[in-house]
């Protein structure tokens, strides 16, 4: 059956932080500014990773008919929901893996926050590459570890990894931890099998733990081939876990539900153990019986949302192009995020926000948010309405149209 993304659908309501929120000075705060009512003067937002799109119809099914029971009470993981994780994974990322290497986190970053607290110590070193996730950044910060950047390098308009200086930190045996983004977020990078495999190699050399944040693994773009970290030679990741979740390939974020798979059985167990310490027993029922049915009936859903977003994405390389040729997209192998390198505008990074929002009425990411190296970047969220995505960029072809020539 073809999904109708084009759809319209109202946001409204649903305590949506994307539509319904927006973050000042002291966090997060209601507003009203995304109200289609407002016209024009709409603020249209593309910030957030959230899709516009309703989730896959069995997901919806299902929640539906586990709320109609009314018994909301504590839950816990069956062995038909373990089951449909390592078919995914077996299935999606072939890498075979056994059900006992699942451990459940009520999200990924949750997790990070979990993971950088127990296997480092205050004053350690936590290694990460930048622009990056701003998360990474504060579970290392409010859990008073050091961040030590290696930073991607732009190369003819494509990101790589700079393994002479990533070989070079972590060589500090301060470093004890770093955390790998796959598919990257921001920069929209899946890393060959080649570049991973020089990666583990550092860091198992070093002896440095490795988290693999593969939250954005499902949404690989066409002529793109993701290979999963913990499918490397087990020589090298021995000493790494695996971040997974079903909330950015199916929109489920909210339930909150996401399996962390660590096949070192110490590492597990000290896992499991800082779970307990903070109290997170309990897994979300909703969560559990949407993950099982996203991967047992979501994919054909998923193939169609891919081509969707990668229509988008052609979309939005195409226009830019052909009208904004001060704008330019950084070629996106996976996510649906738009890295957009708008630096020959010569803004500050308060000026090109301003002109976003204020100007363009276009709420996106400013590029600073996930590290110095992303200053006159924006991160542009693209799994929207094409409706959508050309009147944001109709209205950022105005503002740009507009900035007084230097």
């Amino acid at each position: 059956m073809d999904i109708d993304f084009d759809q319209e659908i109202d946001h409204r309501g649903v305590n949506s932080i994307k539509w319904e929120f927006v973050i000042g000075k002291d966090g997060l705060r209601y507003w009203d500014l995304t109200d289609p009512e407002l016209g024009d003067d709409q603020v249209l937002p593309m910030w957030v990773a959230d899709m516009d799109f309703t989730a896959a119809q069995p997901i919806v099914d299902v929640v539906t008919r586990r709320a109609a029971r009314g018994l909301y009470g504590y839950a816990s993981k069956t062995d038909s929901y373990l089951s449909s994780v390592a078919g995914w994974m077996q299935r999606r990322k072939n890498w075979p893996i056994d059900v006992e290497w699942i451990v459940l986190t009520p999200g990924v970053v949750a997790a990070l926050h979990i993971m950088v607290r127990r296997f480092t110590a205050p004053g350690d070193k936590v290694l990460i590459q930048r622009p990056v996730y701003h998360p990474f950044t504060y579970a290392i910060d409010t859990n008073n570890r050091q961040l030590v950047s290696s930073a991607l390098l732009l190369k003819g308009g494509r990101y790589e990894m700079d393994f002479e200086d990533l070989e070079r930190k972590a060589a500090d045996p301060e470093v004890k931890l770093s955390i790998l983004c796959s598919p990257h977020n921001p920069v929209g990078r899946v890393w060959t099998e080649e570049e991973l495999t020089q990666y583990a190699s550092i860091c198992s050399k070093n002896d440095v733990l490795v988290i693999a944040d593969e939250i954005h693994s499902d949404l690989i773009m066409p002529g793109q081939q993701f290979v999963c970290y913990g499918g490397l030679d087990e020589q090298l990741t021995h000493n790494s876990v695996v971040c997974t979740a079903p909330s950015k390939t199916f929109n489920v974020a909210g339930l909150q539900t996401s399996n962390i798979i660590v096949a070192n059985s110490e590492l597990r167990d000290e896992l499991k153990a800082e779970l307990r310490a903070n109290g997170l027993y309990g897994t979300n029922p909703f969560g559990l019986v949407g993950t099982e049915a996203a991967y047992n009936e979501g994919e054909p859903w998923l193939e169609q949302v891919i081509a969707y977003i990668w229509g988008n994405l052609q979309y939005l390389d195409s226009f830019l192009k052909r009208h904004v040729p001060r704008l330019r997209m950084i070629p996106i192998e996976g996510t649906y995020l738009a890295w957009v390198d708008c630096r020959e505008l010569g803004l500050t990074d308060e000026a090109l926000d301003s002109m976003m929002m204020d100007h363009a009425k276009v709420y996106v990411d400013g590029g600073h948010m996930f590290g110095p190296e992303g200053q006159g970047f924006v991160r542009m969220n693209v799994a929207c309405r094409r409706q959508t995505l050309e009147q944001a960029l109709a209205r950022i072809r105005q503002a740009v149209s507009e900035l007084k020539a230097d």
